[in-house]
């Protein structure tokens, strides 16, 4: 998993963004939620409802209890009264218990460039496509085309997420919709 690159694209749900890259990163460390919710470094990921538009979206939102049960902070990803989303939960938290983290990254947002999906090797995943590099010599150049044309970007977020003014209203996984 380290080392590998995830392409981030839009879902039917995102207009433009639909099928293109809203990120690409390398991952350079993995963690649990539960050093994830305790790391210093991403405790500003942390979801604040009641903040600016960027603490509201934060996704450091899982972590467990002294009884190892999960606890889903309030966030876009809670009921409307902050309340744990069980089916958000159990889609979030169910099939791993990692998050990956990247020091090397794009980070298009609602900028979303254009990609030939068709042309690169992809394995699907909650939210994102994983270039196989082993297979793909398209996921190569997609790879080396994005760095030659971005490369100053490096690191840096391009533009706001796709549905940024929407960030005070809250997402279901089960419709998929935003309320």
């Amino acid at each position: 998993m380290i080392g590998d690159w995830i392409l981030g694209v839009g879902g039917k749900n995102l207009g433009s963004a639909y099928r293109k890259c809203i990120l690409l990163m390398k991952v350079t460390e993995k963690l649990t939620f539960q050093d994830y919710w305790e790391d210093a470094r991403f405790s500003l990921k942390k979801p604040c409802r009641n903040g600016s538009n960027v603490m509201m979206l934060g996704d450091n939102i899982y972590h467990k209890n002294g009884d190892g049960n999960w606890i889903q902070e309030d966030s876009h990803h809670s009921n409307a009264d902050g309340s744990e989303n069980l089916f958000n939960l159990g889609r979030d938290t169910g099939d791993s218990e990692q998050v990956l983290v990247s020091n090397f990254f794009f980070y298009f947002g609602d900028q979303a460039v254009t990609v030939d999906l068709d042309s690169v090797s992809y394995f699907s995943g909650p939210g994102y496509k994983k270039i196989d590099l082993a297979t793909s010599n398209a996921g190569k150049e997609l790879i080396e085309s994005t760095y030659k044309s971005y490369k100053s970007d490096l690191n840096c977020i391009i533009s706001d997420p796709c549905q940024f003014m929407d960030s005070h209203q809250r997402v279901d996984q089960v419709t998929n919709k935003i309320s």
